[in-house]
């Protein structure tokens, strides 16, 4: 433990959640709606271990192997941490990713949808899932097209075993937080579109990242993903 890298992470993650509650407030918004999830990605379980002792308790992890890596490492010296599994899920490593994450957060295929069911089916459990939306429409990250989330959200409802609890995007990068407003008002408006034809409740948004996570809050979030923010620039890939 380095009590230095604590403080450091402890004084980051207070800024972040004052500016999520700055954010919040301007939308006459109760703060305590905002989950942060401290990205992990890329940094060893000695990070995650400072920032569990910093106060941060819920953790997303892109890759199913770094992850699982992590949780075996820590989750008997921090039973308490929350993984969720944020990045793109092959269908190969599903039953892996059942094994360490309490939630998926990447659902952007019906194919997943009906592979995890299965195996969910036979361990008799359910699983919170997101189903996560490409709204810019970039060729190079994942996500179900926005014209594709109904028939998505129609294969996700048909699994008894899965709990849609909202969607999930990734907006295109810009240096500018104000670029990606308009990404984060159409996954919203996506969610309502959805709520009202399935008549089903999708109570979470996650969007909002260390560049944007505050217009995000603006919007709706209700779990911004921060890594950056919290742990400076990756070490690793």
């Amino acid at each position: 433990m380095s009590a230095d890298a604590v403080g450091q992470i402890a004084t980051r993650r207070a800024a972040v959640l004052e500016k999520i509650a700055w954010a919040a407030r301007r939308r006459e918004r109760n703060p305590a709606g905002v989950a942060l999830m401290a990205v992990s990605k890329g940094h060893p379980a000695e990070t995650v271990a400072d920032a569990a002792r910093a106060g941060l308790m819920l953790f997303g992890e892109n890759r199913v192997a770094e992850g699982a890596q992590k949780i075996a490492v820590l989750r008997e010296q921090f039973p308490a941490l929350v993984w969720r599994l944020i990045g793109p899920l092959q269908t190969n490593k599903a039953k892996t990713a059942l094994q360490y994450f309490s939630a998926v957060e990447s659902l952007d295929r019906e194919r997943l949808a009906v592979r995890l069911e299965r195996l969910l089916a036979e361990q008799g459990r359910t699983l919170p899932v997101l189903l996560e939306i490409n709204v810019g429409k970039e060729e190079s990250k994942s996500g179900a097209l926005p014209e594709d989330a109904a028939r998505l959200f129609e294969a996700a409802l048909a699994c008894p075993h899965l709990t849609v609890r909202g969607l999930m995007a990734v907006p295109p990068y810009d240096d500018d937080a104000e670029a990606s407003r308009p990404h984060f008002r159409r996954l919203a408006e996506i969610r309502n579109h959805l709520e009202a034809e399935f008549s089903q409740p999708l109570p979470e948004l996650s969007m909002g990242m260390s560049h944007d996570y505050w217009v995000a809050v603006e919007e709706g979030s209700t779990e911004v993903r921060i890594g950056t923010a919290l742990f400076g620039s990756r070490t690793a890939a």
